[in-house]
């Protein structure tokens, strides 16, 4: 564990939080004013961030970069790595009602941004409908490498709390590029597939499965092209073994 409480995921600094401590983490930043960029990682995340050093890039200037568990392969390498107390999972999907909620209750607003067209507008109705009195400042598609049309559409709107969907690792990378100029957002978060579940679009793993930590097998299922995408995992869990031995 660092001196900053992230343990060290192969050279990815991964904060120790659960949902309930991830969500009470962030309703603490907006309490003090703080800016937060927020990655809800994975191995696969791991993997592409050991690939590309813009991933690992200093945090922006003023800004907190907070690396939350999402999948359960980061859990797991925790407990391989014995790291004690590592307290489980902050899956995108689970954050993003629970920033909604957050939001209600503070008068703040959302924009959501990114997905299929179509989806974000979906995915607010969903919010709006399981959180009362959430208020989405905005919903738009746009695309991952138009910053200056998908900048304006955040500009205009002016959230507080930013959900980015463009898959990883182009949502982060678009977070990066552009968080200095979204002066009003105080908390920018990737949130992968997140609103396709939201929207309805894509169909939730059964809860005995997604227990199980097995959601990766049910994507791949249902997604068979992602099969290239999953060969990340036995490379991470390799890596994560020989670290252990290295320690």
């Amino acid at each position: 564990m660092s001196s900053h409480g992230t343990l060290d995921v192969l050279g990815v600094p991964v904060a120790p939080l659960d949902l309930d401590r991830a969500a009470a983490h962030l309703e603490h930043a907006l309490e003090q004013g703080r800016r937060v960029f927020v990655v809800t990682a994975n191995p696969e995340f791991v993997m592409h961030a050991r690939r590309d050093p813009r991933l690992l890039a200093s945090p922006l200037l003023g800004v907190e970069q907070l690396v939350l568990p999402d999948g359960i392969g980061l859990v797991l390498a925790a407990r391989v790595l014995g790291v004690p107390g590592f307290p489980g999972r902050a899956r995108g999907r689970d954050l993003v009602p629970r920033l909604a909620s957050i939001a209600a209750q503070r008068g703040l607003s959302l924009f959501l941004l990114g997905a299929a067209e179509g989806v974000a507008a979906r995915a607010a109705e969903t919010l709006r409908a399981i959180v009362p009195g959430v208020r989405i400042a905005g919903t738009y598609a746009g695309s991952a490498d138009s910053d200056d049309d998908t900048v304006t559409r955040v500009l205009g709107a002016r959230p507080d709390i930013l959900l980015v969907a463009y898959g990883m690792p182009k949502q982060e990378l678009w977070i990066a590029r552009n968080l200095p100029r979204l002066e009003s957002v105080r908390i920018a978060v990737g949130v992968g597939g997140a609103l396709d579940y939201l929207a309805g679009d894509a169909p939730l793993p059964p809860a005995w499965l997604a227990r199980a930590g097995l959601e990766w097998l049910w994507r791949l299922v249902r997604q068979p092209w992602r099969w290239r995408r999953q060969l990340a995992l036995p490379l991470f869990l390799l890596l994560v073994l020989r670290e252990r031995a290295a320690r």
